[in-house]
């Protein structure tokens, strides 16, 4: 085994067990939630039982928690996650000739969405409906770009920021040329 998941075997029975107490919940709670007997979350929680995959996923779902962040690393004091330019994921064969850089962590995916997304020009984005109520955000870095949501159309100027329903067919497009924008996709929109 490597030091890594030497590590993560030693952290997880506390960060389980902590997540258990922060939610007030009892090992006979956390088992009727999960489907995982009693006696093995608790054998869990003292290190003396690895889980599974699945009953590992059965157990954070049932307390509510993060599964990579329950096994990530964690570092004491401050700390700044950087993403470099390099590692960027992106996506090159959604729409015409644009490309999306993918900002937002992949836990983020369906929630609260970031994207960097360069156009050539003449290049388009058409986007189909989202999820009930959700909405975007763009902020024109470079050129100016063409925002259709439904039946509503705005040309959009570098510097300018336009905010639309992205529950209906909607779409981004180069006007004049090769355009950059910032997108916040938000999946769905605040009802309080």
């Amino acid at each position: 085994m490597t030091e890594n998941s030497d590590n993560v075997l030693n952290v997880l029975p506390a960060r389980l067990r902590d997540a258990r107490k922060a939610q007030g919940l009892s090992l006979e709670a956390v088992a009727n939630l999960s489907g995982v007997s009693r006696s093995m979350v608790s054998q869990i929680e003292r290190g003396e039982s690895s889980p599974t995959i699945a009953t590992l996923w059965n157990l954070t779902r049932a307390l509510r928690v993060d599964f990579a962040g329950l096994l990530e690393q964690r570092q004491d004091g401050d700390r700044i996650d950087v993403l470099s330019a390099s590692d960027v994921p992106s996506i090159d064969n959604m729409g015409q000739g644009c490309r999306i850089l993918i900002l937002s962590p992949p836990e983020e995916a369906g929630g609260h969405e970031v994207y960097d997304v360069r156009f050539q020009a003449g290049g388009a984005l058409n986007s189909q409906p989202h999820a009930r109520g959700a909405l975007e955000q763009l902020t024109v870095l470079e050129g100016r770009v063409q925002v259709t949501s439904g039946s509503a159309v705005m040309d959009i100027e570098t510097g300018d920021t336009a905010r639309y329903a992205a529950d209906v067919t909607h779409a981004i497009a180069a006007l004049d040329g090769p355009a950059r924008v910032f997108l916040i996709v938000k999946a769905t929109a605040n009802t309080s």
